[in-house]
């Protein structure tokens, strides 16, 4: 701005707020408008595409406006936040009718990517984590928390563990310490929104005191962190952002769970990318969650996302889920009826969030009431039901009788949206709100019938009654019956042919009708609040029947799909063994085009006979797609789904290792080929005894002899390691690698088959034992499309260089020794006798006189005698 002098008292306001949250787009409340001043404005008028003005134009003041009306702010707000802003809502905190001079303002909310409450900001079957992280010296802690479910968990590890999280639970912010902002980019990258905080926030002792103030106990034991220093830290910072950004009344957030690393299958980042389980890697691309979400709760939704990407390892848990989810698949009226009942339950966790932070809006509340109202028959269904699990599920219910009967005796049953609309409480819950509505609603009935009553008492039939804004009510009275007016009556206008007067009555009358309205809003709003008061004693029961109904909603999900798309019980044990009978790719056989049946495959897996297979085949036949259908199948079974096969027995897999596929990270500077070895180093660096590691054409990122020695290596590495006997599909192009079986006891050969039919090839999709000999590159470039002139010279040098097999010196004979290519551009050399009339033919062409059928005649002919000459250039 310029000129300090010129500067107004609401502006110098506007700058003093504006000092505080430098980093937020500051809403500026100013009657009925929200305005943006300066850079935010310029910025709010391209995300929100409104006008930009200016205020003082001309003057030294000048300075760039633009804004919306208050009214519209779940409109605006929303668009703000999703384009990364974090806005500061700044509102009148007096009323201006009472205020004399500037009214006093203030930021009430601050709303961030990661902090937020609006429906319309929020993804309903998604969390909006807000994350933190804190880099200790040995180890790194991290926490999550839904502000709008409440949701609030920590953990604590290396750096792999934390990024796998980070990519996992995908936050919409993330917190760290300034001075730890390289360490964080470095670490996980820079594609997360964040925001950074003041050393002084990620002290142990400071959190550790937010903690337990939140949470009211005197240690944090009972949560099972109590020794987890940097989770502690992180979750502290949480806490302290809250603050920071005016979230004041968050007692909904009641509990914080420990995400312990050992409980869960460990899926590093390139893992979760690569088998696409929750987010595609393409934008056509389907992951494994749309699938498997047949979910009909909100709840269910986000609690799904998560045990797809945190799958078990106890068993004991995993045949829970799996036997719960038989019954289900058994008692088909009972999965019917719970699917019913579910569909009828709005977002439970987070309308008592609502109700928790005073937020919640009666249509919200009589919403709640009536997801209560579904929960009662689930319960009833449950209970009866002849299923251990679901019975104690039933349990764990709490039907909320008292906060359902209340909600429907005091609001209506279709309430406003908002509380200064009115009309939203019953009649008969409050005697003078009755009597002030039968006033203010029925007034022309009201004054008819002291209309009628004084007529019928004075006598005076042409009596009327009328209203003015100099008296208000009064009573006309023509000067023929003037006679007849009692002394009671004031009078207070005389006309040429009547008087007016005025009774104690119309006056009561009179102001009861003019503060009616106002009295009306001041008693609905002082009863919904008593209604919110009284909801928030049951939070806690509210929030446990929405953890309950998830897993209702996501095991009734798993039985469906297994229902609808065939699927089988796993046998899930501590063995080492894995066994699939004719498995399917779950997300692939739902792609398929209508007739086409995907073509099963057997897997079997063990330490000790079949520990490693070599998958060889041409590519396009289908060996991604088996080794990412392994990786799901045995997914799936772990996160207690029935998998697509014939049958399944799966040994426990603690770690899930996938190097398949390459993305360059050129911003990085690192090729296709260093981003392969560094995740091939991340995996041969963390193996276990129950891991099961997919390579899919290790080595293509570099020379054929360089890929095939670092593919020889790994696999005897994977195959000697003298602790771990990690389960291993080993996809190549290398048949080479073929010869390892002959090596060793545990290496197996294995194809995917094709047929070869008139130089054409057929995919067959089919593992069967034993190497393939080539590969059928120049097939799949043929079939793609290629010139058929590079097919040809791709063929007659490949079959050159088969016949010459390789010597120590071969690598520089073989290319010297190639056949030249020899008729690529000899189509005009008079030595051929075909091309030679070929050349003729061209010249004696007129094209200027030739008909459509003479030259396609021609064009035949030219074409017969270059077939000719190219099948005696391939002979």
């Amino acid at each position: 701005m310029k000129g300090e002098g010129t500067v107004t008292p609401l502006m110098k306001q506007y700058n003093a707020i504006k000092a505080k949250h430098p980093g937020a787009l500051l809403l500026f409340r100013v009657g009925d408008f929200y305005e943006t001043f300066g850079e935010d404005a310029v910025k709010a008028s391209k995300i929100l595409d409104i006008v930009l003005t200016k205020r003082g134009a001309g003057s030294s003041s000048e300075i760039a406006l633009a804004g919306f009306p208050h009214h519209s702010l779940d409109t605006y707000l929303p668009k703000l936040v999703r384009a990364g802003e974090r806005v500061a809502i700044c509102d009148q905190l007096e009323d201006p009718k009472t205020v004399k001079g500037i009214v006093k303002r203030g930021v009430t909310e601050l709303v961030t990517p990661g902090v937020s409450f609006n429906d319309q900001v929020l993804e309903r079957r998604s969390n909006n984590y807000l994350a933190a992280v804190h880099f200790g010296k040995t180890e790194t802690g991290v926490s999550f928390l839904d502000v709008s479910t409440g949701e609030f968990i920590t953990a604590q590890g290396d750096k792999n563990y934390v990024g796998k999280l980070l990519q996992s639970l995908a936050p919409s912010e993330v917190l760290f310490c300034k001075r730890e902002k390289e360490t964080f980019t470095e670490s996980f990258g820079p594609d997360f929104r964040y925001y950074a905080l003041d050393e002084w926030v990620f002290k142990y002792d400071y959190a550790y005191d937010g903690l337990t103030r939140q949470f009211g106990t005197a240690s944090l034991k009972g949560f099972g962190i109590e020794g987890m220093a940097e989770g502690i830290i992180s979750a502290g910072a949480i806490l302290h952002y809250l603050a920071e950004t005016h979230h004041n009344e968050i007692s909904h957030i009641s509990t914080i769970s420990r995400l312990e690393e050992d409980k869960y299958v460990w899926l590093d980042r390139f893992t979760v990318r690569n088998l696409e389980l929750v987010f595609p890697q393409h934008q056509e691309g389907v992951p494994l969650i749309q699938v498997l979400d047949q979910t009909v709760t909100p709840m269910g939704a986000r609690l799904l996302k998560k045990w797809v990407v945190l799958p078990l390892k106890d068993v004991a848990q995993i045949r829970r889920r799996l036997d719960t989810v038989e019954a289900l698949t058994k008692h088909q009226d009972l999965l019917q009826e719970l699917t019913q009942h579910l569909k009828q339950i709005n977002d439970l966790e987070r309308l008592i969030s609502k109700v928790a932070v005073r937020r919640v809006n009666p249509r919200e509340l009589m919403q709640l009431s009536k997801a209560l109202d579904a929960i009662v028959p689930i319960q009833k269904a449950l209970a009866l039901s002849d299923i251990p699990a679901l019975q104690k599920l039933a349990a764990q219910l709490a039907p909320c009788d008292g906060l359902r009967e209340e909600i429907k005796n005091v609001l209506k049953p279709e309430p406003p949206m908002l509380t200064n609309q009115g009309n939203m409480i019953n009649d008969g819950v409050h005697a003078e709100l009755d009597e002030l509505r039968a006033i203010a609603f029925s007034g022309k009935d009201y004054l008819a019938q002291v209309q009628q009553r004084e007529i019928r008492n004075t006598g005076i039939s042409s009596l009327k009654i009328a209203y003015n804004k100099v008296f208000g009510y009064y009573l006309e009275v023509s000067n023929a019956h003037k006679d007849k007016v009692p002394t009671s009556w004031i009078r207070k206008q005389t006309l040429v042919n009547a008087e007016r007067y005025i009774t104690e009555e119309l006056k009561t009358y009179e102001e009861k009708i003019l503060n009616a309205e106002d009295r009306i809003y001041a008693i609905e709003f002082g009863l919904y609040n008593e209604l919110v008061l009284h909801a928030l004693d049951y939070v806690a029961q509210v929030q446990q029947n929405a953890k309950v109904i998830g897993v209702i909603d996501c095991l009734s999900s798993f039985a469906s799909i297994a229902l609808a798309n065939n699927y089988v019980k796993p046998a899930v044990n501590d063995s080492h063994v894995l066994d699939i009978k004719k498995g399917r790719h779950p997300v692939i056989e739902k792609q398929l085009p209508l007739g086409e049946a995907y073509v099963p495959n057997d897997i079997f897996l063990d330490n000790e006979e079949q520990q490693v297979i070599i998958i060889t085949g041409p590519n396009m036949a289908g060996k991604s797609a088996l080794l990412r259908q392994t990786a799901l199948i045995v997914l799936m079974a772990q996160i207690g789904c029935f998998v697509p096969a014939e049958a399944a027995s799966i040994g426990i897999i603690d770690k899930i290792f996938t190097r398949v596929g390459a993305s360059d990270n050129l911003s990085k500077g690192e090729s296709t080929f260093m981003v392969e070895m560094t995740e091939t180093a991340s995996i041969l660096n963390n193996l276990s005894d129950r891991s099961l590691v997919l390579m899919d054409e290790i080595g293509r990122g570099t020379s054929t002899y360089d890929g095939i020695s670092i593919a020889w290596a790994i696999v005897e590495h994977l195959h000697n390691h003298p602790k771990y006997k990690a389960k291993t599909l080993f996809a190549t192009h290398y048949h080479e690698l073929n010869q390892l079986a002959e090596d060793f006891p545990r290496v197996k050969n294995y194809n995917v088959s094709v047929k070869e039919a008139g130089g054409k090839i057929l995919f067959m999709r089919k593992l069967v034992a034993g190497g393939s000999e080539h590969s059928f590159g120049i097939h799949v470039a043929q079939m793609a499309g290629m010139p058929n002139s590079v097919v040809l010279r791709a063929d007659e040098i490949m079959h050159h260089l088969e016949k010459e097999k390789v010597s120590e010196h071969a690598p520089k004979q073989r290319m010297k020794t190639a056949p030249k290519n020899n008729f690529q551009l000899s189509m005009f050399e008079p030595s051929n006798p075909q091309l030679e009339r070929a050349r003729e033919l061209m010249e004696q062409l007129d094209i200027n006189t030739i008909t459509p059928v003479e030259a396609l005649l021609k064009l035949n002919e030219l074409k017969l005698l270059m077939q000719d000459k190219t099948q005696e250039a391939v002979r």
